[in-house]
């Protein structure tokens, strides 16, 4: 629904009000002599700042998030050197509720990763067959490293509706046992290619690697240390118990946040180092194979189509366009989650395959905000042309026949009600109440969510 005019944050309303009084040079607002700098919080309440005080001007802040509103935008935060500086009209309706981020879990999941690198228990050039279960897959899949996983250069068979879909009603016996299974597209190391079973064997090795439950293991390293209770999330698993790496982590924006100033702040938080500013770089460093890609996280680089967007960007990136931007050298986070709102000249095709236009959009109008320091203007959005879309990219027979223990990507003895000798458990077994799909609400207290208080 589109909304303009509205005027009942107060958050804009102080922001308008503030415009109003102040004097402004004909350049616009005046940066501060010494800018604000705000402490991380491991609180529920985020450190705010007025614009003026991180070197923004309000009425050009505003003018970027009723843009982004207006474009199917349903939470919308924007932080300047760790300050809460601008939301969304919808942000209090929105903020605290476990929402669907689709692959952003991938960027988590390097994360934890990450983790287990910085202590020593995972090997980036190991062969994921260093931490399998002995006989568990062929010489050739063992043979496949972690850097492959985390740089999406398996080479392992992909199409990423039909590897995705089952996992929406959590029909998949074992994404490990269907990765494993999964033939050769390409040769490891060799290709680029999306992967959804690849970053769930990612998941499974650094369980193994971790000594401890996936997701027991990102609470205790990655999401407690920032306040991110394990009751504020759901991240669903498979019908054999493995943690989806590729998705279906349904958290709050009011938490995806914490994780883009971790990020900011090259992974320390409040003094206390979380995550290795060494593993960030290289998760942040184009790869050999697509330079707009690093460990599981999207990169700005010359040749890319996000070129037109700030220098130095990066960003986690979910179906939907759920996204989670961080600009180091403008000390910005942006964090916004809804359902698409990118617009293309070239039809319905253009639209799913253009999806620059909204970002780009959005950060030339909020670079115009930033008055401290000097930001090209990125200039009117140019739409590259079409490709030819490849149904293969998308679908696939027989990784969807694979989980009826069918066909050439069928891992054996795995079928849809027994995998490796487990009698498995029904399809959603493990989903908590208030949770369909895309959002988690209700009342009742297993319902994931920020709760009240």
């Amino acid at each position: 629904m589109t909304r303009r005019g509205w005027v009942g944050d107060s958050l804009i309303v102080v922001v308008v009000l503030a415009a109003a009084l102040m004097v402004l040079p004909a350049g616009g607002a005046a940066a501060p002599s010494q800018p604000r700098l705000c402490d991380v919080s491991s609180g529920r309440q985020f450190p705010r700042a007025e614009p003026g005080e991180v070197g923004l001007d309000p009425a050009a802040l505003a003018d970027a998030v009723a843009f982004a509103a207006d474009r199917n935008r349903v939470n919308i935060q924007i932080f300047r050197r760790n300050c809460l500086v601008a939301e969304g009209p919808r942000n209090q309706e929105t903020g605290n509720l476990a929402w669907n981020n689709w692959s952003i879990a991938k960027s988590v999941t390097s994360l934890v990763a990450g983790l287990a690198y910085d202590e020593g228990r995972l090997g980036l050039d190991d062969p994921i067959g260093k931490y399998l279960a002995p006989g568990l897959g062929d010489a050739a899949h063992r043979a496949i490293t972690v850097r492959q996983l985390l740089t999406e250069t398996s080479g392992l068979l992909s199409a990423t509706v039909s590897e995705g879909a089952s996992g929406v009603v959590q029909l998949d016996p074992d994404v490990v046992a269907q990765g494993l299974g999964m033939p050769f597209a390409y040769p490891p190391g060799s290709v680029f290619e999306y992967n959804q079973r690849a970053v769930d064997l990612l998941a499974a090795v650094v369980e193994i690697a971790a000594g401890e439950p996936f997701q027991d293991y990102a609470q205790r390293k990655l999401f407690g240390p920032l306040g991110i209770e394990r009751s504020d999330y759901y991240w669903a698993r498979d019908r054999s118990g493995h943690t989806y790496g590729f998705s279906f982590l349904l958290m709050p924006a009011n938490d995806l946040s914490k994780l883009g100033l971790l990020l900011l702040g090259g992974g320390s938080w409040a003094g206390e180092r979380i995550v290795s500013a060494e593993y960030l770089r290289m998760a942040t460093t184009p790869s050999p194979r697509n330079p707009c890609y690093g460990f599981l996280f999207w990169l700005q680089a010359p040749g890319c189509e996000s070129a037109s967007l700030p220098a130095g960007i990066f960003w986690m990136s979910g179906l939907g366009m759920q996204n989670v931007f961080v600009v180091p050298n403008l000390d910005l986070v942006v964090v916004w989650t809804g359902a698409f709102g990118n617009r293309s000249g070239l039809g319905p095709i253009g639209t799913s395959q253009n999806t620059s236009e909204l970002p780009h959009s959005f950060f030339r109008l909020l670079s115009r905000a930033i008055v401290d320091v000097v930001v090209p203007d990125l200039g009117p959005y140019v739409e590259p042309p079409l490709q030819d879309p490849d149904v293969s990219d998308y679908a696939d027979a027989s990784i969807s026949l694979a989980i009826f223990g069918i066909g050439p990507a069928a891992y054996p003895g795995c079928t849809l009600f027994e995998c490796l000798g487990l009698r498995l458990a029904p399809p959603a077994a493990n989903w908590p109440p208030g949770c369909a799909i895309v959002v988690c609400t209700g009342t009742d207290p297993r319902t994931p969510g920020i709760k009240p208080g």
